[in-house]
Order: C-alpha cells, then structure tokens, then sequence
C-alpha cells in the first residue's frame, strides 16, 4: 500500500524539522518547506494527500496555499497551523474549504489526530465516488440488458433524450423496469453529476407527499417542529422522478403543474415561492390517457408532463430479454452470497421462455431469487423455478405465499428427509457448509420427528 503523503510548510525551522520527523515516524511520506513562494510552485506542480501549512508565513499567507491548493487538487485536505491571535482568520479558512486549524504550540497527538481524521475522510469519499461510479455505470443505456428489438429500440430513445431537459412520462406495466430507464436518462444526461431523487407518489397521503415533495415551514401543521426542505429542492440542478404520478389527486395535480410551469415551489406554510432548476421525469403503470378521458387526470399536467413519451413493453412481449436477465440476476446473487456462478440447465431456460412473467422484471428476480436458495449443486434446473402456472394444484405448499424464509425452512426439511436426516450430506446438497446448516436448524427450529 503507498504511503499517504504530506506537505509541511512553516518558516520555523525547528517546528517543521520536528513535524518532519514526528510523521515520517508515523509512516508518512513527507516534504518539507519553510519558503512561501517556493511552497506555492510545489503545490502547483505535486499533489499531496495533507498540506499541513502556519497561518502566516513570510511573503505568503497559508489562505493563499490554501486557495492554491484547493485549485490544483481538491480533493487534497488542508490544515492550517496558527497562533492565537489569528484564531478568527483561520476559522475563516475553514470556510474557504480548509479541514481543520490547529493552535500553536503545536500538540503532537491532536495534530496527528486530525491528519488521520482528514485521510479517513479522504478514503470515505473516495468509496463514495467509485460507489456512484458503479451505480451510474450500472444504469447507463449501453449496460441495461436490452437483447429484444424492443428495448433496443428503447435505448436508443433514451440515448436521444437524455440530453435535452424535456420532462419525460415513462409508461409501463408494474415491474417492467420504469425506474431503472428514468436512472438511465438521468445518468446519460447533462445532469448525471447532480442528484437523482425519486419518490413514489401512489404510496403517501396528499398531504405528506406535498410536504414531502416541497418541503414546509416550521409550525405548518402538527408534527412540523423544524422548518425541512422538499424533495424538489434536495434535487436541484438534477433530476427527480415521480414514480407513479397516476395515484395523485387532482389538487395535488394543480399544485405540481405550478411548479412544472413556473419552475418553482412553495414549502407548506410558507409565504414565498423558491426557485428550482430540476428535470421531471414521471411514471404511470397504467395508461394516463384513459385517466384524462374518465376525468380523473388533469389534461394539462398530463400533456405537461408527456413532452417525450416512453413505453416499456411488458417482458412476456421482449422474450429475448428473459434468459439474459436471468443470467443477470444468477451473476449477482452470486457474488454477493460468495458463491460459485450457477449455471442454467437448458429444462429452466424452456421453462422461463414460456412463462408468461404477470410481474414482469420484478417477478423475474424474486423467482431467480427464490431459485438460488432451493438449487443443489451448480445447475439451476427447472424444479427450482417456482412459478404459479407451474405448480401443480395438488401441491401441499402455495409458495407465492411464503415468504423467503419459509421456503428456505421448507426446502431444508425436504433434503434433509431425502437424506435420511444425514446433515453432512445435505449440507452438500444445500452447497452450504455443515456449520451453516446447523445455524439454520437452530434459527429455524427444525427437528427430526
């Protein structure tokens, strides 16, 4: 592992010799100045994890190292040594992006205290960032597994329109992956460094999803005992996505077309609208057009926010995408329970192709899911895939009313009877070791009769 480096700047010469030795002790890589306009070229020309930089060094100020720094390098952590009487300048370096001051005398341990506080949040954001790398990656257009005419078709669409700032109805059957194409139109766009907030609209009261949405004031309404801003605002400069907007009523409707028109919302309680610059993107599981004509949509809102229309087929009418789905789900199941990659036997592939997927994506996962916990071995046959239309009516368990954990203490029971109650053997059969096995006996409460 490389060592963090640091930059020490102070025109003390006995300080920065004992700072040089105490952090090179310490396991650091250190360079050392005690000229300001020296120090200055080398920030610009190195990058360091800490620049530790006195307040006042000759010729230069440690705010102009500061503002140097933070211009070459910004994720390098910069903490400023001071006097006393320089306290209220130092804190006002902090506010120009500095991590943390430190009083002279300098104290040892509270200097090295901060140092490793300022490289642990350096390797939080360093998570956070290939974290969010992941996630876009995962949701960008060229990723989304789209092996049916249809979808490709359909991302190709989103390829076109993530780039303009048109609000977007996104229009599909439950489960057929509405959410993961509006990610994929955020994360294509000019907006995918900014947020991505959604929130379903079908799953608060009126008046919790406007408070949700717009935020409100202090003393709004009962429970309101701090002012708390709306999700609109949480999304500014990026987008938000109103998962199904269908659910709302037609006051709330009013309430959202002002915002779309005006670009602009009004907290609950408040007395003063606020700007925002956000992109809407907004789903319906059914089609809104039948809404509008029954009265139940306002027509205005409903045309508002179709600027761009997608539909999303339903997976039984993308056949093509089934298998390769599946795989999907197989792989990371995998890797997240650490297991070997299970392949698919060709009687569970029929028998996926001909299922005809009522919950489209959604269901596709929950039964790959469910399948990865009853398989033995390194094949997924078709007696895993545990799917309505083909369980027999005679069948002693109604597994899509079980929860996982049901079927996992049923599918135990059943080995460990096919083995005679030899725990070793079906711990092999399980592809689970016989400590696991014994664990979930006790959780699970399962005895030989």
């Amino acid at each position: 592992m490389d060592k963090k480096t640091i930059f020490i700047i102070d025109d003390d010469v006995d300080l920065l010799k004992m700072l040089s030795m105490y952090f090179e002790g310490a396991g650091f890589q250190i360079t050392c100045e005690e000229d300001g306009t020296r120090a200055l070229q080398i920030v610009q020309e190195e990058i360091f994890d800490v620049i530790i930089t006195d307040l006042m060094i000759e010729d230069v100020s440690g705010l102009d190292v500061l503002k140097r720094a933070k211009e070459m390098a910004p994720k390098t952590e910069v903490i400023i040594v001071t006097g006393h009487s320089s306290v209220d300048t130092a804190v006002q370096a902090m506010k120009q992006g500095a991590f943390e001051y430190i009083t002279k005398p300098v104290d040892l341990v509270e200097l090295n205290l901060v140092v490793q506080k300022a490289c642990e949040r350096q390797q939080l954001l360093a998570e956070v960032h290939n974290l969010r790398s992941q996630i876009k990656n995962y949701y960008h257009p060229d990723n989304i597994i789209a092996t049916s005419p249809a979808m490709q078709n359909l991302m190709s669409i989103v390829k076109r329109i993530s780039s303009s700032d048109a609000t977007v109805l996104i229009e599909g059957e439950s489960g057929s992956g509405k959410e993961v194409v509006a990610r994929s139109i955020h994360n294509y766009g000019l907006r995918s460094e900014q947020p991505f907030v959604a929130i379903n609209c079908g799953a608060l009261p009126e008046n919790l999803l406007e408070s949700e949405l717009f935020g409100h004031v202090k003393g709004a309404f009962t429970g309101a005992n701090t002012t708390k801003k709306g999700l609109f605002e949480e999304a500014n400069r990026g987008t938000i996505f109103l998962d199904e907007i269908a659910e709302t009523s037609p006051a709330f409707q009013v309430k959202l077309l002002r915002v779309l028109q005006e670009n602009e919302i009004r907290r609950v309680g408040d007395t003063r609208d606020r700007a925002v610059d956000v992109r809407v993107l907004a789903s319906s599981n059914m089609p809104i057009i039948k809404l509008v004509e029954e009265g139940k949509f306002r027509q205005d809102l409903y045309y508002r926010l179709r600027v761009i229309p997608v539909y999303i087929p339903p997976l039984c009418e993308r056949r093509e995408d089934i298998v390769p789905l599946a795989r999907f789900f197989i792989d990371r199941y995998c890797k997240r329970a650490g297991r070997s990659l299970i392949r698919l036997g060709p009687d569970a592939i029929h028998k996926l192709e001909t299922y005809e997927w009522p919950g489209n994506v959604r269901e596709l996962e929950n039964a790959v899911e469910r399948a990865m916990i009853l398989v033995e071995g390194e094949v997924l046959t078709a007696r895993d895939l545990l799917l309505e239309q083909y369980e027999s009516n005679n069948s002693l368990y109604d597994f899509s009313k079980m929860t996982m954990k049901e079927m996992e203490k049923v599918h135990i029971e059943h080995v460990l009877a096919d083995c005679d109650w030899n725990q070793t053997e079906a711990a092999r059969r399980l592809g689970i070791g016989y400590n696991t096995l014994w664990r979930k006996l006790k959780d699970y409460d399962i005895q030989r009769d």
